[in-house]
C-alpha cells in the first residue's frame, strides 16, 4: 500500500496545486478499500458500517453468508428441473393392507431399541387463521352495516359461517366464560347480532387473545373431559407410537421466541393429565429458530433494506431454518409433523397405523443399509453381493444410476454405492391430490445431472416452460408433511444434516415494511432443499391422515368435529 501511495504522490506533481489535496484524498480512500479487500479478505458490496458488522456478529452470521444472500438476490434462484412426476409404480410405493399390518407389528416389536423423537414445527402464529374475521371487522367499520357484510358471503370460510356455527368451536365455553367475567352474555350477543364484540373477544388479549397466540395454543377439539389444544393432540399421538421400552416419550416443539414462555407454561399444565392417561413420562424439549438463520432483506435495487434507525432489516429464513433445530436433536428415528395437522381421537387410529408402518419400513431399510455399508467398507465383495446392493439401491431406495456407472471399475462402483448409502434417510407420506395445497413428489435433475426424488413447491417450477408445466400437471400426489427419518450413520454417529442441503433451492418473495417494498429470501425448505441429498422414499398414505387447520373455519369440517 505504501508503494501505491508513493506512486500517486509522484503523479500528483503533474496536477495543479489547488486540486492535489482532493485527488490525493480520493486516491488514499480508494487504496484503503482495495487494501482492506486484499489483506483482510473482506468484500464490502454495499460498504456495511461498523454497526452492521456488530449486528452480524451478535446474530452469529458470517459476512460471507450475507454476501452470498445478496448474490442470490441479484442472480435469483434457478427453477427446479423436473424430469417426471413421481406416481404409483414410478417413485411412489404402495403397501397392501397385509404389508401394513406386518410392518406395524415389526415396528412395535423393534422400535423400543431406538431413540424415537416426535419433532413438531409449532412456531406458526394463529393470526393468519383469522383473516376472514379481520376483513369482516374492516368492512363493518367502513360500511357500519354488520348484517349487510355477512349477507355478501356465505361460503365455507366466510364470517357468516363462523358466526352461524360459533357453538361448534371447541373454544366456545372459554369464550363464554371470559365474556361473563367482563359482564357480557355471549348468547345474548349472538341474538342481538353484535358480532363485532364477539370477534373482539375472540381475537384480542382482553378476551381469548387468539390473534396473538401460536396455533399450538388454540383449542381445536372438544371432548367430554374438556377441549384440547393442538399441542395436546400431539402429546396423545406421540404416546401411541413413540413410547420407548421404559415408557419415556420424547417430543420436541419449535416455538417462536415471543411465545416460548407461555407455550412451555401451558403445556406443563396439561402434560400430567396425559402421562396418567397413557402411563408414560414425557420428555419435552423446545427450541426457537436460530437468529443465525435469519436472512437479509434488500430493496428493489438489491441494496440492504434499512429501517428508520438505519439498521439493516432481517427476516426469518422460513421453515428451512429448522434444519438447524433438527440437527441439534439427539434422536435416531424422528417423526416430523406440522402442529395443525391433527384429528380427534375417533380418527387417530389410521394415523397410528401408518406412522407405525412407516417406522417399521424405515427400520427394515436402515438394517439392510447398515449390512451393505459394512460390506462396502470392507471392500472384498463378490460380484453377486455387489449386484444385490445395486438392485437394493435401485428397487428399494429409488437411487438412479447414470450410464457412466456401468463403465466404472469395481472400486469406483464401491465408492459410489458407499456414498449413496451413507446418508440420512427420510420416508415421506404422500396422499392423492384432491386439490389440497402442498409440495408435490417429482423426479428432479440437479446441477450435477443426477436424478432423484424430491418434494417440490409450485414456486420452484417454471410454468412458462411447456414441458415443465406438462410434467407438473401429471402429478397425482402431494406431500402432507408426514415424514419419518433416520439421522445417524451406520456406525451410530449423528449426521451433520447441514451437509445434505441444496443451497440453490431457496426462494425470493416480495414483501413490504413501513409502506416500502422489499425483497425477502427464504432458505431451502425443511422437507425440500434442506433434505435434498437424503435417501428419499415416497409412500402412499390415506387422505384421512392429512387434516390441516389453515383457517379457523377448517375446525368446522366433519373431521375436526365430534362424531
Amino acid at each position: 500500500m505504501y508503494l501505491e501511495i508513493n506512486q500517486a504522490l509522484k503523479n500528483a506533481n503533474k496536477i495543479p496545486d489547488n486540486n492535489k489535496y482532493w485527488i490525493l484524498l480520493l486516491v488514499y480512500l480508494s487504496l484503503s478499500i482495495t487494501s482492506a479487500k486484499k489483506y483482510l479478505k473482506i468484500n464490502f458490496p454495499f460498504m456495511f458500517n461498523a454497526n452492521d458488522l456488530k449486528i452480524f456478529q451478535s446474530k452469529g452470521i458470517d459476512i460471507k453468508i450475507i454476501e452470498q444472500q445478496v448474490e442470490n438476490f441479484k442472480k435469483g434462484f434457478p427453477f427446479i428441473d423436473l424430469v417426471d412426476a413421481a406416481t404409483v409404480k414410478n417413485g411412489i410405493k404402495v403397501f397392501t393392507e397385509a404389508e401394513i399390518d406386518k410392518l406395524q407389528k415389526f415396528y412395535n416389536k423393534n422400535f423400543g431399541d431406538y431413540e424415537v423423537l416426535k419433532f413438531v414445527p409449532a412456531s406458526g402464529a394463529a393470526s393468519r387463521m383469522f383473516k376472514t374475521l379481520f376483513e369482516y371487522i374492516d368492512q363493518v367499520e367502513k360500511s357500519n352495516a354488520s348484517n349487510d357484510v355477512l349477507e355478501k358471503d356465505k361460503g365455507f370460510n366466510s364470517a357468516h359461517n363462523f358466526f352461524t356455527n360459533l357453538k361448534k368451536f371447541a373454544f366456545y365455553n372459554d369464550l363464554m366464560k371470559i365474556m361473563e367475567e367482563n359482564h357480557l352474555n355471549l348468547e345474548n350477543l349472538i341474538k342481538d347480532k353484535d358480532y363485532k364484540t364477539i370477534v373482539d373477544f375472540v381475537l384480542n388479549n382482553h378476551g381469548l387473545g387468539y390473534a396473538s397466540k401460536p396455533k399450538a395454543m388454540l383449542k381445536f377439539h372438544d371432548y367430554v373431559d374438556g377441549a384440547r389444544m393442538s399441542m395436546e393432540e400431539h402429546l396423545v399421538e406421540s404416546a401411541n407410537y413413540g413410547a420407548n421400552s421404559d415408557g419415556r416419550v420424547a417430543v420436541h416443539f419449535t416455538v417462536s421466541p415471543e411465545h416460548a414462555d407461555s407455550f412451555i407454561d401451558e403445556i406443563n399444565l396439561v402434560k400430567d393429565k396425559y402421562e396418567e392417561m397413557f402411563d408414560v413420562i414425557y420428555e419435552l424439549t423446545f427450541s426457537v429458530q436460530k437468529s443465525s438463520t435469519d436472512t437479509i432483506a434488500v430493496d428493489l435495487n438489491n441494496k440492504p433494506f434499512r429501517d428508520e434507525s438505519d439498521n439493516i432489516v432481517f427476516r426469518p429464513g422460513g421453515h428451512g431454518a429448522l434444519i438447524e433445530n433438527l440437527n441439534d436433536r439427539e434422536g435416531e428415528i424422528i417423526f416430523i409433523k406440522n402442529i395443525d395437522n391433527i384429528v380427534p381421537d375417533r380418527l387417530k387410529e389410521t394415523t397410528y397405523k401408518y406412522k407405525r408402518a412407516l417406522g417399521g419400513y424405515l427400520i427394515e431399510l436402515h438394517d439392510k443399509i447398515v449390512e451393505y455399508l459394512e460390506l462396502l467398507e470392507d471392500g472384498s465383495l463378490s460380484d453377486n453381493e455387489l449386484k444385490k446392493i445395486i438392485h437394493f439401491c435401485h428397487d428399494k431406495l429409488f437411487i438412479q444410476f447414470t450410464g457412466e456407472f456401468d463403465t466404472f471399475s469395481t472400486i469406483e462402483k464401491i465408492d459410489f454405492l458407499y456414498t449413496k448409502l451413507d446418508r440420512p434417510i427420510r420416508l415421506c407420506g404422500m396422499v392423492k391430490n384432491e386439490g389440497e395445497p402442498g409440495g408435490g413428489p417429482f423426479w428432479v435433475k440437479n446441477s450435477m445431472g443426477e436424478t432423484s426424488l424430491q418434494i417440490v413447491e409450485s414456486s420452484q417450477i417454471n410454468f412458462t416452460d411447456p414441458n415443465q408445466k406438462k410434467i407438473f400437471e401429471k402429478s397425482t400426489h402431494f406431500n402432507p408433511v408426514d415424514l419419518v427419518c433416520y439421522v445417524r450413520n451406520f456406525k451410530g454417529d449423528p449426521f451433520d444434516l447441514r451437509d445434505f442441503i441444496d443451497p440453490s433451492t431457496g426462494f425470493i418473495s416480495n414483501k413490504s415494511k413501513d409502506g416500502r417494498e422489499l425483497k425477502a429470501q427464504e432458505l431451502p425448505g425443511l422437507w425440500n432443499g434442506a433434505m435434498a441429498d437424503w435417501i428419499t422414499v415416497f409412500i402412499e398414505v390415506p387422505i384421512i391422515t392429512f387434516n390441516p387447520v389453515k383457517t379457523i373455519n377448517d375446525l368446522l369440517r366433519k373431521e375436526h368435529q365430534p362424531a
